[in-house]
């Protein structure tokens, strides 16, 4: 899909269940990779980051079968143990999985064979030295490609014994700590991980489930290297709370609107959305809470109403970074002002979301701007339809997707495929809840 017209219409109403959590399924592979036994995990996400970890664990010998059962997908993954990786024989490439490629690394420095990890022109920009540093303070032979003064992708990594290190996270990224927590798994020692804001924590709830001794006392992490994981048989993936935003602010902001979200995972480090969401005004019920196996979930009813500018505290900016975008978008329709603070991490996900979405809400007619590390956003301005670019990132083709649901007139989004990097059925359950 090249791009998309969107045209503003009637309300949302209905019920969706959005797709399984990307983080979680990620995860969910990754250590069922590395106990012994078989996992059956349910409502795996078949989305393009959470099949690039599948295919990368096949190129290292590991079983994976994926089969769709009643309007689901699972996959059923045989793992062999902390050590029963196999050398991949190839360069493993990961797309634009920054995910698969940072968790990966901390498993991979432990291995006895060399391995190298690439990924698309996007993925090769990334900084990666927020993973290779601490790798290297564990004994890890890891190197990456210097581009514009960062390292990058490929990574080449010569796997060898670690030690255990304690390390403080310089910047909030529950990426960079499930990094050093996987690696951690082969260390000789107890690992820690300190944070300066805690940080989603599903690595560390997987982790227990899969019987691994890991332990959390405030903001810091720790586990004991060497012990073997043991398998829970099997995983239920729950709702992305970050696809279900979405939905939340479309609702919200579209008059009449009414939706009921399915199964959402409410993860305390990730339900901050709904948080902010309620600071702006917005009518959110969350009920038939369930604490599942090892993540809460929840349905989510959401009504139509007037929204207001708030100020996000840059902990408050941490805790829903993936949600900024779609938040930038409820503050461009919300009465008066709403300033995130120490929004600089944007600039560093799939694309610059700081630049995208500053360049394109404003060619919306929205008053949105950037003060050092802050993006500040003067709402209630009515929005147009436009001609704008994705730039190839998921999250900011489904948030333009919204703000184009409250334009007057036709707005097109191009590079609009990109969805498919976690939500690949956006478009078409958009098109059903406004259908009613």
């Amino acid at each position: 899909m090249r791009q998309i017209t969107i045209t503003p219409g009637g309300p949302l109403r209905g019920e969706v269940h959005v797709p399984s959590d990307k983080s979680i399924s990620q995860r969910a592979v990754m250590l069922s990779a590395l106990c012994r036994g078989t996992t059956v995990v349910r409502r795996f996400l078949a989305a393009d980051d959470s099949l690039r970890a599948v295919t990368a664990f096949g190129h290292m010998g590991i079983s994976l079968r994926l089969e769709e059962t009643a309007g689901e997908t699972v996959v059923t993954i045989t793992g062999k143990g902390l050590n029963g990786l196999t050398p991949p024989g190839r360069p493993l490439y990961l797309g634009n999985s920054g995910t698969t490629m940072r968790l990966l690394s901390g498993i991979l420095a432990a291995q006895s064979f060399p391995s190298v990890l690439t990924g698309d022109r996007s993925l090769s920009s990334r900084p990666m030295e927020r993973i290779t540093v601490p790798l290297r303070r564990m004994g890890a032979s890891i190197t990456g490609r210097r581009h514009a003064g960062r390292e990058c992708s490929p990574l080449k990594i010569n796997g060898r014994p670690l030690q255990a290190i304690c390390y403080t996270l310089p910047v909030p990224s529950a990426q960079v700590k499930s990094c050093v927590l996987l690696a951690g798994l082969y260390a000789r020692g107890r690992t820690c991980v300190r944070e300066p804001v805690r940080t989603r924590d599903h690595t560390e709830r997987m982790l227990a489930a899969f019987g691994a001794p890991v332990r959390v006392r405030g903001r810091t992490v720790s586990i004991q290297g060497g012990e073997e994981l043991r398998s829970p048989r099997t995983l239920v993936i729950p709702g992305d709370i970050s696809s279900a935003a979405f939905f939340l602010v479309a609702a919200s902001v579209t008059p009449g609107s009414d939706l009921l979200l399915r199964g959402v995972g409410v993860n305390p480090t990730r339900q901050h959305v709904i948080s902010v969401l309620r600071r702006m005004g917005a009518r959110l019920v969350v009920r038939r809470r369930g604490r599942g196996q090892y993540e809460p979930s929840a349905d989510i009813r959401v009504r139509s109403g007037s929204l207001r500018g708030v100020r996000l505290s840059p902990a408050d900016t941490a805790q829903c970074i993936d949600e900024l975008p779609i938040l930038g978008v409820a503050a461009a329709l919300a009465r008066g002002t709403t300033r995130f603070c120490a929004a600089g991490e944007l600039r560093v996900k799939e694309t610059d979301r700081i630049a995208s979405m500053v360049q394109n809400l404003s060619a919306m007619g929205a008053d949105i701007r950037v003060r050092g590390d802050d993006l500040v956003i003067r709402g209630g301005r009515k929005l147009h339809g436009a001609v704008i670019d994705s730039y190839g990132d998921h999250r900011t083709a489904m948030s333009l997707a919204i703000a184009a649901l409250a334009a007057e007139g036709a707005t097109t989004i191009t590079n609009a495929g990109c969805v498919a990097k976690s939500y690949p059925g956006f478009f078409d359950d958009l098109a059903a809840l406004r259908s009613g």
